[in-house]
């Protein structure tokens, strides 16, 4: 065949495809796009419970409705899911009353769905969501819009067809509390920051926003009968820098604003150690009286609350009882690890005492593992960071009756290095690749646990050497999905050849959302 026949076909072939897309734009009201096949239904992370897939997609055109009959909450899902589609689809999707066809958000009285679990039909007519609550109408949210081409995530105009494969999924989560932590104390993260996190958590339906608020390198969160603790004790951060810390405005804004992810805030006060940034802004805290200079480094272990002074409980009971003010959460995190200044006797009476005062404003003690070394009070939970998964005071007080948060260090811990060339981030747990991260099972990493121990999961990120969203992104994208699949998803689901093909399906729409993510080699991304 000649070089100009094969020109002159070519040439035919790519007018006769712009003619089509030109029509299928013509029909639908959007720009000009190739016929695309839907996204295989349960093609998502975290992976759904259950996946039926069958029969015609539903495709979103410009006189696609979103329909709500679900009270105050559906309207605002409804709300937050036209704003989600209307710059890349540039379509109305105006919110209207139920009826039939189009976008269709219900909540039900059908109790099987749980408090956060929903149900996902598709079909040529309408997409309909429903849910036994609130939370299970916006998680079915993230699931349709991961059902939807990854450019849906664009603030401009794209081209279509936006369709829904047709089939039914019907899912809910395995654990009740699925977190990530984000260490502001290291570094100081601004309230924009926060909830831009936030709202990448949301995407992997994480429900819990655990925030490190205090640490030896800065104290984040204002404190009126206290009020040193933030101007002194926030001033600075890991390297010297200005540091920062939150107004009690600030707070409640980024309470808010999770709470519309339907995340909740667990803060932590980390006592008795991890406390130079409290000691240096009030030396009564200290036993002789002598406050320390502040501190930028990254040591562990060297400061400490003390234990015998009247004045250490007085200021624990202020800053509890003005954090459970302003939090609507369960929790109050106390910290509890790394405490090698504070002999085991001082730590285990400190201990004791701290737990009552949380106790006293009406919140549920959580503490990292540690706490089971100690005597954790009815409905403690710990939270486990290990890496071995033979620490027999965690079995044991697991047996009494302790829940665990999973987090073991050389799994979840977000600021673990990927390899040696990564520039970010520690190794002190060794290095954790995006396969690591997700190969292991909350429920038996620690060896002998009792059925029922393990209450969920948490993806922590300490920021000794993050500054930046970009480095905050770097770091828990791609791991982050993982530990939610872990967290929501069936244990029967977890297979990573499975979840590396879904995880690679996630790579154009972190891209679309303008994440910062690691190009990981053991994953083909698309």
């Amino acid at each position: 065949m000649s070089q100009r026949r094969t020109v002159s076909l070519l040439l035919g072939a790519l007018l006769l495809v712009a003619a089509a897309g030109t029509s299928a734009g013509a029909s639908t009201g959007s720009p000009a796009a190739p016929a695309r096949t839907p996204r295989p239904l349960g093609r998502i992370v975290p992976a759904p419970a259950s996946v039926a897939p069958g029969g015609a997609p539903y495709t979103i055109t410009s006189t696609t409705p979103i329909r709500v009959a679900a009270g105050a909450e559906g309207r605002r899902i409804a709300g937050y899911l036209a704003d989600l589609l209307r710059p890349s689809t540039g379509y109305a999707l105006p919110v209207r009353e139920d009826g039939p066809g189009g976008i269709r958000l219900r909540l039900s009285g059908d109790a099987r769905l749980g408090e956060e679990g929903y149900r996902l039909e598709s079909g040529r007519g309408a997409v309909t969501l429903t849910a036994h609550r609130a939370a299970g109408l916006f998680h079915g949210v993230q699931t349709l819009r991961q059902l939807l081409p990854a450019s849906v995530e664009k603030r401009t105009r794209q081209p279509g067809p936006w369709q829904v494969a047709g089939g039914t999924i019907e899912d809910s989560p395995r654990y009740a509390y699925r977190g990530a932590m984000l260490d502001v104390s290291r570094h100081f993260f601004t309230p924009a920051q926060v909830e831009r996190y936030i709202d990448q958590l949301a995407l992997y339906k994480v429900n819990k926003l655990h925030l490190h608020l205090s640490d030896d390198q800065g104290w984040r969160i204002a404190i009126d009968s206290w009020p040193r603790l933030a101007a002194y004790g926030g001033q600075t951060q890991v390297g010297g820098g200005r540091g920062g810390f939150y107004t009690k405005a600030d707070y409640a804004e980024i309470v808010r604003y999770a709470a519309g992810r339907y995340l909740e805030v667990v803060p932590e006060i980390d006592t008795p150690g991890h406390t130079n940034a409290a000691l240096a802004s009030y030396a009564d805290l200290n036993c002789d009286g002598v406050a320390p200079p502040l501190y930028t480094g990254t040591d562990v272990g060297f400061s400490s609350l003390c234990v015998p002074k009247p004045v250490t409980y007085a200021f624990l009971d202020d800053v509890v009882r003005e954090l459970a003010a302003m939090t609507p959460g369960r929790y109050i995190h106390l910290g509890g690890d790394e405490a090698h200044s504070t002999a085991h006797a001082d730590y285990v009476a400190f201990m004791d005492r701290a737990q009552a005062i949380v106790g006293k404003y009406g919140k549920t003690v959580l503490g990292w593992h540690q706490l089971a070394g100690a005597r954790p009070v009815a409905g403690a939970v710990a939270q486990y960071w290990g890496t071995d998964g033979n620490e027999a005071e965690v079995v044991a007080a697991a047996k009494a009756g302790t829940k665990l948060v999973m987090s073991p260090a050389n799994r979840a811990y977000l600021d673990m290095k990927y390899d040696a060339h990564t520039e970010l981030g520690l190794d002190w747990a060794g290095f954790v690749e995006v396969d690591k991260s997700y190969g292991w099972d909350p429920d038996t990493f620690v060896a002998g646990l009792p059925a029922g121990a393990v209450l969920g999961v948490e993806a922590p990120l300490w920021s000794e050497t993050l500054a930046t969203s970009a480095d905050i992104e770097y770091m828990a994208f791609p791991r982050l999905p993982g530990i939610a699949e872990l967290g929501w998803s069936p244990a029967r689901t977890h297979d990573w050849p499975s979840y590396r093909a879904r995880l690679g399906a996630q790579g154009p729409r972190l891209a679309a959302l303008g994440v910062n993510f690691y190009r990981s080699p053991v994953v083909r991304w698309e």
